[in-house]
This record gives structure tokens, sequence and C-alpha cells, in this order.
């Protein structure tokens, strides 16, 4: 299967892409990994990324749709694939098309992780980090024993900048801009699939693999 799972942030989508692709036995490919292992072993398009990272700027989708087509031509990846966070708008969306037909393949499904916008701001807004062991706590839905302290080291929780309510907003309006059309795109295709993503992750997953059972045919 060539799965590309798509979904807000704060959806579960790397939770999820890890618990499919185990129990799918295909590799979860994960641009951030991607960009993580070209960065630091420091191969020419690592080197190239790393040029635009440190002035601050946006990695062209050139150079990433390269890693990608690396990641994807790899002996793992052959038989199926699951991509988490590409691609990210229509025209990375037509580049994957095209780069998967020189491969003499296409997309089997792309999953839509469904979740309202106000559940989205209760999980990321009530996470808590600890200064001192960096473990993430939630006000909610693991709360430590004693409020504003890690259970484990003791040290001070506090909130992220990334995770404050007006910052999450922003970045589902971004997403919200980018998404709406590669959702539409894909709906197009007749190869998109949404579940919802609510609830325990064990029951998200459940969905999922429900979800993803009539293409395993």
């Amino acid at each position: 299967m060539r799965i590309v799972l798509v979904g807000p942030p704060g959806a579960g989508k790397g939770t999820q892409a890890h618990f499919i692709a185990s129990h799918l036995a295909i590799p979860r490919i994960s641009t951030g990994d991607i960009f993580r292992y070209n960065v630091t072993h420091n191969t020419e398009l690592g080197a190239k990324a790393r040029e635009y990272m440190e002035r601050g700027d946006l990695v062209p989708d050139e150079v990433t749709v390269a890693m990608v087509r690396d990641r994807l031509a790899e002996d793992d990846a052959q038989a199926g694939f699951l991509l988490d966070g590409f691609p990210r708008n229509v025209p990375q969306a037509e580049t994957l098309k095209k780069m998967l037909a020189e491969f003499d393949s296409r997309l089997t499904v792309v999953l839509e992780l469904v979740v309202d916008e106000d559940e989205v701001v209760r999980r990321l807004s009530g996470r808590r980090t600890c200064r001192r062991c960096e473990r993430v706590w939630h006000v909610l839905y693991d709360p430590p024993a004693q409020p504003g302290t890690c259970d484990d080291c003791g040290g001070e929780l506090f909130q992220r900048d990334d995770d404050k309510e007006e910052v999450i907003r922003h970045r589902l309006e971004v997403y919200n801009t980018q998404t709406a059309p590669l959702i539409a795109f894909y709906a197009d295709e007749g190869i998109l699939v949404g579940i919802d993503a609510t609830g325990p992750v064990e029951e998200v997953t459940s969905r999922a693999l429900a979800a993803l059972g009539p293409y395993l045919r």
C-alpha cells in the first residue's frame, strides 16, 4: 500500500502513522525524519537545506521533493510506504503523482484524520513541558500529581510559545489555507478517505485500519 496521511496539527498524525505503518509492515516516511537524516549526514541535499534553514528561510519545494524522491527509491519503500508530512499542497501532490508514475506506481489511498478545531486547541494548548527533563504532560489528559511540577524529576512545567491558543489557531488557519485544496485534489482523484480522529489512540487506529481494509484486497 502507498498511503499519504493528512490532518491538522494536533490530529495525532505521528502517532497514527507509527501504528498504521507497523501494522501494515511498510516504512513510515516522515519529511521531518528525511530532513534530519540529510542534514545530520551532510548529504548534498542536506547541505542545501541547511543553507536555507540557517538563514531562517523555508526550504524550497525542489529540495524537499528531491529528498522524498531519494527516499522513495530505497529498497524498503518498493512494496509500499506511508507518507507523513508530504505533500502539503497541491503542487507537491502533482509532483508526487508524476514522481510515482516514473516508478510505474501510484498512491493507493489518502487517509485524512478529521478533528474539530476546538479539540485541536484543547489538545495542544493543554500541553506542558518540563524545563529539566523535557517530558510533556497535559493539564487534562495526562496531568502531573502536583500542578506545574514534573512527577519524574521535579522540574518546572511551562507552556511552549507554539502551544499557546493564538499560535495554534494561526497554524490551523495556515493549514486550512494550504490543505483544503489538497483535500479537494485527492477527493477528485477518488482516493480520499476520512476518519474521525477523536477519542483514545487505540480507537482511532482501529478506525484507520478499518477504513484502509478495502484497499488491502
